[in-house]
């Protein structure tokens, strides 16, 4: 199988799409059933990654503020500020981190999200 046969095409109004196929893609159709037989319920995996994806996003800032407060510089100084590169390649280092729901997904599959449900009253 050659490269040419990964690629799908479309020709629209003579106009050829060329569509590379997705690579390590986290979520698929595959994957949906994964983390409905998880969870019990697609619905309840999908609410259960935001809450994880909202809890590491928190994280992430305060450790991104923590980090960067050292950087900070009186409001009265009006010396010339330099482009720190330390700071710099700290905002840089957590941008490249991958998105907190993709990271939480990843975390339901592996089984390492611990989840309960509260109990009904009667």
């Amino acid at each position: 199988m050659s490269k040419e046969d990964n690629i799908s095409t479309e020709n629209t109004s003579n106009i050829t799409l060329r569509k590379k196929p997705r690579e390590n893609v986290l979520v698929n159709p595959e994957n949906t059933q994964a983390l409905s037989e998880q969870t019990g319920s697609l619905y309840k995996a999908i609410v259960i990654i935001g809450k994880r994806a909202r809890q590491i996003s928190q994280a992430r800032q305060e450790e991104l503020k923590e980090k960067l407060e050292d950087f900070a510089i009186p409001v009265d100084s009006l010396e010339e500020v330099f482009e720190n590169l330390e700071q710099i390649e700290i905002s840089r280092r957590y941008e490249r981190m991958p998105k907190p729901t993709l990271q939480a997904t990843k975390e339901l599959l592996d089984g390492k999200v611990i989840f309960r449900q509260p109990e009904k009253e009667e």
